[in-house]
């Protein structure tokens, strides 16, 4: 693929990221789920009202921000509301999210490719993201988990840039890598997991490189990844040039340090808790939300439950008589067989792209399980320290990330939800991403099908269940065709 077409690729992806999130963003002028929470939240802020929140400030700073500059602009005014404390239409809490969210098919893009320097798999992972469903309603609506996704990936492209790099830009794309992990965190905790990821592939790094010098053991070209046809190189090779100084310096101080400044816009306004007071009450917060069981909330889902998509959420549902009449407004539902068009709101991925990125995971750890076992049992005494294919390395930053997103929740007592997952499951896009993308490079006709198929799967899938992420009119019958299992509903 020529670069040309790489960046025509790229320009494509993100016009459908933006056309997909900035479509008939006020069509619907209630306020969804937690926008009841977030979208005043971030008023308050404009109006300078103290408030509580279970969760740092920086999700509801940028929502107030895109208010800030939409009260500014004098068009589309027509229809307002009043549900935020301050007459508004409703694009203009939901606009920043939308235009934050579609940035991240893009990030993604480019972190499969500073991984690989393949230009195929990364536009087959930015698409792939862009055909998912939970990434588009998290960015139609004034919630804050888009913004955890964002900075926290945006914190792993500038350390993949930095590790390519040497000197001043390695240092620069380092600070700004720590400030996006800051930023991450600031917007829910859970935004470390991303850090944590980090310092997962640097240990094993470094660790990988200890073993190398005691044993001076060497991988013989026998046990490289096996769909590997040249030498490529990987920047995550260059881990070990980071030392604990350096790396604790970047991104343990630098996120701390910007973690600890966003904080003082909302100190500032709400001054009866200090910095210490104020995560005192965020855990006693936390730790008041009571169980994980549909007793606590129906849609509280564990989360072993997420990778299989058996409980994603609905954020809406309305039911109107025909096409021609007006939107539906909350309020009493109509009489049972009277609704003949339901305009339904889903937090619920793409079942095929969810279920093929976790078979892609399991793939690469027997792979990584598979060369292991190799090394150990075919280990041959070289003077040079060992060398991981560029697959390799991939696969261990896959595995390892998702595993650092997903397996801290395994001990987390309080409800929890599907987009909890979206941290997560990003890698697993980048995985099956990565699959197709060694089939469709393929010299075998049969993997190449596989490759077209698991593709054509994945769109399709896209297009059936759009109508749950954009609120299109279904019928009953509809609604029930992509209703797959009773917990969707």
């Amino acid at each position: 693929m020529t670069k040309k077409w790489f960046w025509i690729g790229i320009v494509g992806i993100f016009l459908l990221s933006l056309s997909l999130r900035f479509w008939g963003l006020g069509r619907f002028g209630h306020l969804v789920f937690d926008e009841v929470y977030y979208a005043k939240f971030g008023s308050n802020y404009l109006t300078h009202t103290p408030f509580f929140d279970g969760h740092p400030p920086l999700g509801k700073l940028i929502i107030a921000l895109g208010m800030w500059i939409s009260d500014r602009i004098p068009w589309w005014k027509d229809q307002v509301n009043g549900l935020t404390g301050s007459l508004r239409p409703a694009w203009s809490y939901r606009w920043i999210n939308a235009l934050f969210g579609s940035f991240i098919p893009l990030i993604i893009t480019g972190i499969a490719y500073q991984l690989s320097q393949r230009r195929s798999f990364a536009l087959l992972a930015g698409l792939f993201t862009a055909f998912d469903g939970i990434f588009i309603v998290e960015s139609r609506y004034a919630l804050i988990n888009i913004y955890i996704v964002v900075f926290g990936l945006l914190g792993q492209w500038l350390f993949l840039l930095a590790l390519a790099n040497h000197r001043q830009k390695r240092r620069l794309y380092l600070v700004l890598a720590g400030v996006a992990f800051g930023a991450s965190a600031a917007t829910k905790w859970n935004g470390l997991w991303f850090l944590l990821g980090n310092y997962l592939i640097w240990i094993f790094a470094w660790g990988w490189k200890i073993i190398g010098r005691i044993s001076k053991a060497n991988i013989s070209r026998e046990s490289r990844n096996l769909w590997e046809s040249e030498p490529e190189k990987s920047p995550l090779q260059n881990l070990t040039q980071l030392n604990f100084v350096s790396f604790g310096f970047y991104l343990g101080i630098i996120p701390v340090l910007i973690y600890s400044l966003i904080w003082i816009p909302h100190l500032l306004i709400d001054k009866r808790y200090n910095f210490l007071q104020v995560h005192q009450q965020i855990l006693l917060f936390h730790e008041r939300l009571g169980g994980n069981s549909p007793t606590v909330h129906p849609y509280c889902a564990a989360w072993y439950k997420w990778p299989l998509l058996t409980r994603p959420m609905a954020y809406l549902y309305q039911t109107a008589t025909s096409l021609k009449e007006p939107l539906p407004v909350v309020g009493p539902p109509l009489p049972t067989g009277s609704g003949k068009i339901i305009y339904d709101v889903h937090a619920m991925g793409n079942p095929f792209l969810w279920w093929f990125g976790v078979i892609a995971l399991v793939l690469l750890l027997i792979m990584l399980g598979w060369q292991a076992v190799n090394f150990l049992v075919k280990k041959k005494r070289f003077t040079t320290t060992p060398i991981l294919s560029v697959d390799t390395w991939i696969a261990l930053y896959l595995v390892l990330n998702y595993a650092a997103n997903l397996l801290p929740w395994v001990g987390v007592n309080r409800c929890l939800f599907i987009y909890h997952y979206m941290t997560a499951v990003v890698f697993a896009f980048m995985a099956i991403a990565w699959f197709v993308d060694q089939c469709l490079g393929s010299y075998y006709k049969l993997l190449r099908a596989v490759g077209v198929t698991i593709t054509f799967m994945i769109l399709t899938a896209f297009v059936f269940w759009l109508p749950l992420y954009l609120a299109l009119p279904l019928s009953p019958h509809g609604y029930k065709l992509r209703m797959w299992f009773s917990s969707w509903i």
